[in-house]
């Protein structure tokens, strides 16, 4: 599968920046790209899921706050 992906993501990439190789390069490039990006967006979603993961956090602190003070007559 991998391989069939990176051929057309290679194809287009190499349509995309006007460069002209043949199919082998073109599917290790394309190859190549699937790899790099898949690392890179799995990074991205752990750094964005750790974040999301604090203000979920943050915001359901603040909730269990807020309900103590209004039913326990604290202010």
């Amino acid at each position: 599968m991998l391989i069939i992906f990176g051929a057309a993501a290679g194809f287009l990439a190499t349509r995309i920046m006007d460069l002209r190789t043949d199919v082998p390069t073109t599917i290790a490039i394309g190859v190549a790209g699937a790899l790099l990006g898949s690392f890179v967006l799995r990074f991205i979603a752990m750094i964005g899921g750790l974040a999301f993961g604090f203000v979920g956090a943050l915001v359901g602190a603040i909730l269990i706050i807020w309900v103590w003070q209004k039913y326990s007559g604290r202010s």
